[in-house]
């Protein structure tokens, strides 16, 4: 395992209500990644396939569309793939991360569950790629953010008294229980020690509040679970989390947040994909 040391001595603290960035996620790439190992950066890699994903159903949609620069591939690359999965190439044959060769193949071919959104299908290959990560501090990471995403759409879901079984994304137990139970809690309150503050965050209205406590919970959940990690490549997955954070608030306001959330419910209720950013 790496240790940088010099690495960490030198990275900031961040806080969250910091208005102001250290850096930027696409300056982090710039800066960090040539102090990390082949490995390392590939975890962190995962992070910006979130990117990738976005624009990928982006120039779905439209190939002329503007992408994220922050993923890991080129407009020009992205289109290359597609083109090329369109055409009946093999999964094997995609320069593509796995999950995402096959949800192309899949989407040509039409060969998914129609009662599920793309968004959703994509999601759903994205979280078990990652899930299958051999860094443990990185699969309870994401393990940690499927619950979260997940119980807030349920929760949500059955506020508006919409179906809950599909917009969970996902095949774990928690999943599994979101999806089938009809109880308060859905039989989860015992096993998810964050549960009420959950519950808390998803009675409130008022978007930048509401995102204010997820985020909250995450920041939490990141600090509580690196305290011994010291000179390691998860110190460093911390920092980038936190910086992301903090980089996400920077653009939103008050008046913006109470007007996606209202989007938010017209989207769950016309059963459109909640807003990547908010997931």
């Amino acid at each position: 395992m790496s240790k940088y040391y010099y690495l960490i001595a030198g990275l900031p603290e961040l806080a969250l209500e910091d208005n102001k960035l250290y850096c930027s996620i696409a300056d982090f790439k710039r800066e960090y990644y040539p102090f990390l190992s082949k490995q390392d950066r590939q975890l962190l890699d995962l992070f910006y396939l979130q990117f990738d994903n976005a624009n990928v159903l982006k120039l779905l949609k439209d190939r002329d569309a503007a992408i994220d620069t922050r993923g890991l591939y080129s407009k020009n690359e992205l289109l290359e793939e597609i083109s090329l999965m369109k055409g009946g190439a093999e999964v094997n044959e995609c320069g593509l991360p796995s999950y995402l060769a096959v949800f192309l193949s899949n989407y040509f071919k039409d060969s998914f569950d129609t009662s599920v959104l793309w968004d959703d299908r994509l999601a759903g290959l994205y979280y078990a790629y990652a899930l299958k990560c051999k860094n443990r501090f990185m699969t309870d990471w994401f393990d940690f953010n499927l619950t979260v995403n997940n119980v807030l759409v349920a929760l949500t879901a059955r506020k508006y008294k919409m179906d809950v079984a599909s917009q969970i994304v996902g095949d774990t137990s928690v999943c599994e229980a979101l999806r089938t139970s009809n109880a308060r809690d859905f039989g989860l309150s015992a096993s998810i020690d964050y549960w009420e503050q959950l519950v808390k965050a998803g009675e409130t209205d008022e978007l930048v509040e509401r995102e204010k406590r997820i985020d909250q919970l995450r920041w939490n959940w990141l600090e509580e679970h690196s305290v011994f990690q010291y000179f390691t490549i998860e110190r460093i997955i911390v920092f980038f989390q936190q910086l992301s954070i903090i980089e996400r608030w920077m653009p939103l306001d008050k008046d913006r947040g109470n007007q996606m959330f209202r989007s938010i419910i017209a989207a769950l209720k016309d059963e459109v994909q909640i807003p990547e950013e908010f997931r």
